[in-house]
């Protein structure tokens, strides 16, 4: 008569593995993207550290460091926690909390407020210069420190986009946005939104008015890249941010989440302008430099 196996073997002696509760991830049916997540992670355009972009309860994205850390070694003003996907600034009362990398972004000319991160951005620091060394990172370049002054070119860093009558605060330059689908090769598209063979947006000057109960703002225009005056489908293509050959195919997955942000004249004051940019140079094709090049 044989034997019954232990309880930790399975009938083949083959031993059995504790099993993990999971948790199951599933796609936000009205989400603007299809991508399953808790954090979407990056890396720093600055300094090329690692980064995951989580979503406020006001619905604004914010950077936080990737690791968890004890909550004794980080300021209670600089802690952070995640709580069903939303970050939070402030502690949730454990002993571990999240930390903000703009505080530690080694890219930034100012030392943080705090000692007690010195050290982690002194390390976040070293990890940059041999991605430098390796040739896996190229910081943005710096801007030229001449003595001879030169005419001011305005050309916002974070433009204002309308599109389907509504505004948004883009995180890069309108020539710089980047489609955010995934290709065969499973990589980013590198692909721009803004191209030659497409309808483009015009740069407009509008009154800068703050919203129903809010106070007054002290600018009296701001400058936004208006698309409502292309065709429906291309203000689409711009809110999935997707360039024309991606947005022709919908079932290629979305390889990154959308940078639009809703704009809030009060917390993004900072980055209003109050004259027009540089007209921005779309990218030009084969056939118009020929014909650019014909007396």
């Amino acid at each position: 008569m044989r034997s019954t196996p232990p309880a930790s073997r399975h009938w083949d002696r083959s031993p059995v593995l504790a099993h993990r509760a999971r948790r199951s991830l599933q796609v936000t049916p009205d989400g603007a993207s299809r991508l399953l997540r808790c954090g979407q992670s990056g890396r720093c355009r600055d300094c090329g550290n690692r980064i995951e972009w989580y979503h406020r309860s006001d619905r604004r994205p914010v950077r936080l460091h990737p690791q968890e850390l004890p909550a004794t070694r980080v300021p209670a003003a600089c802690r952070w926690h995640v709580s069903s996907g939303i970050a939070h600034p402030a502690g949730d009362g454990s002993s571990w909390c999240r930390l903000p990398h703009a505080v530690l972004c080694p890219a930034r000319d100012t030392a943080p407020a705090f000692p007690e991160l010195a050290g982690l951005r002194r390390s976040l620091a070293v990890h940059t210069r041999r991605m430098i060394d390796a040739g896996v990172f190229t910081p943005p370049p710096a801007s030229p420190d001449n003595s001879a002054p030169r005419p001011p070119v305005c050309r916002p860093a974070r433009p204002i986009v309308q599109l389907l009558y509504v505004r948004y605060l883009a995180s890069r330059p309108v020539d710089e946005i980047q489609c955010v689908a995934q290709t065969r090769r499973r990589h980013r598209c590198t692909s721009p939104l803004l191209v030659s063979n497409a309808p483009a947006g015009t740069w407009r000057l509008v009154p800068a008015t703050a919203t129903g109960g809010q106070l007054v703002l002290l600018a009296e225009v701001m400058a936004l890249y208006d698309l409502t005056g292309v065709p429906y489908a291309e203000q689409l293509r711009w809110r999935a941010q997707r360039c024309p050959q991606h947005a022709a195919t919908p079932t290629a997955a979305d390889l990154a989440v959308a940078d639009w942000e809703p704009f809030d004249p009060l917390h993004h004051h900072e980055h209003i302008h109050t004259r027009l940019p540089t007209p921005v140079r779309r990218p030009r094709t084969a056939g118009s430099a020929r014909q650019a090049a014909r007396p």
